[in-house]
């Protein structure tokens, strides 16, 4: 039986680590400056994750939604606050952005599976 999240995480090192290995040294500032911008600062983990979440849901990248859906739950953040906030994405991103919330919803359950 296949399992989303990992296949998601596993996929994601992967190739995280193919490409830093490339020693490209651009990459390798925006990976950096990805991972500090998200770390504990005026705003606390969970909200930045929670902005993450809409900004990705927003430009419309399920590998960034995948990506903030487990920190977000990993930070604590509950299915309604998930929800409230892919509602937000939502109405600044219009109708287009369902199909994603569709996505974003079944990758919550698969987080919610793994956990428990």
């Amino acid at each position: 039986m296949s399992n989303p999240v990992h296949e998601f995480n596993e996929y994601r090192s992967r190739m995280n680590e193919k490409i830093l290995a490339a020693d490209n040294k651009i990459i390798k500032r925006i990976f950096n400056l990805d991972t500090n911008a998200y770390s504990e600062g005026a705003l606390d983990v969970k909200t930045k994750e929670l902005l993450g979440l809409v900004a990705s849901a927003v430009l419309r990248c399920d590998d960034c939604v995948r990506y903030h859906l487990e920190k977000a739950y990993e930070n604590g953040v509950s299915k309604d606050e998930m929800m409230e906030t892919m509602g937000i994405a939502t109405l600044v991103g219009g109708t287009i952005v369902v199909p994603h919330l569709r996505r974003a919803y079944e990758f919550w359950e698969e987080l919610e599976k793994q956990n428990h």
